[in-house]
This record gives C-alpha cells, structure tokens and sequence, in this order.
C-alpha cells in the first residue's frame, strides 16, 4: 500500500488543521497504522496509533488535542490537530505501525507560528 500525505499548512499557535492520509489499497484489514512526525533536527516520533478495530492511542504531548481516525471506505486516514502548539511543528508521515520495511509518503508539512 502505498500513501500519499496532505492538508499540512501554516497556522497559528492555537488552531487547528485535520491531515488526511490516502492509502492505494484497502487499510480496512491493517492491525495498526499511524501518524508520525519529524521536528527539525529530531527523529521520527510516532504520534497517533488506530487499529483495524478503531481502538487509538496517542503520546503524552498530544493527548486531548489530537484525534486519530480513518474511513475504511475511503482507504483514508485522518489526524485532527486541536490547540496545536509551536512544537508541533513537523513533518508529519502515515504509516504501518511499526513501519518494517514499508515505504514512507512525502509527508505534509505542518508549522505552527507563536
């Protein structure tokens, strides 16, 4: 399956964005997948995890704030980003959790400005 990240943007500290994730093929089946992010300068961090039975967890940092969720129907994922903060700032890739060997998208930028 491959994916293809969008809806990144500029917004200011305390908006909001939802990104969206559309997958080639059917994620109905697939046992995890998330959203991860890449700050400057940082590592790849994994966010946001939903399973194939809707069951989500999130990091500390995002909880209350972030909602994952996906449309089976519409091979789509989404992250809705809430009260976003500066230090959201990232690039921000879906993916398997864990990714193995699988392919990563472009990713969509999101910066969030004070």
């Amino acid at each position: 399956v491959q994916v293809v990240e969008s809806g990144g943007g500029l917004v200011q500290a305390g908006g909001s964005l939802r990104i969206s994730c559309v997958a080639s093929g059917s994620i109905a089946s697939i046992d995890h997948m998330g959203w991860y992010r890449r700050a400057p300068g940082l590592q790849r961090e994994l966010v946001a995890v939903i399973s194939d039975k809707n069951v989500t967890n999130y990091i500390d940092s995002v909880k209350g704030r972030f909602v994952i969720a996906k449309d089976n129907a519409k091979n789509t994922m989404y992250l809705e980003m809430n009260n976003l903060k500066p230090e959201d700032t990232a690039v921000y890739y879906c993916n398997y959790v864990p990714p193995g060997q699988k392919s990563w998208g472009q990713g969509t930028q999101v910066t969030v400005s004070s």
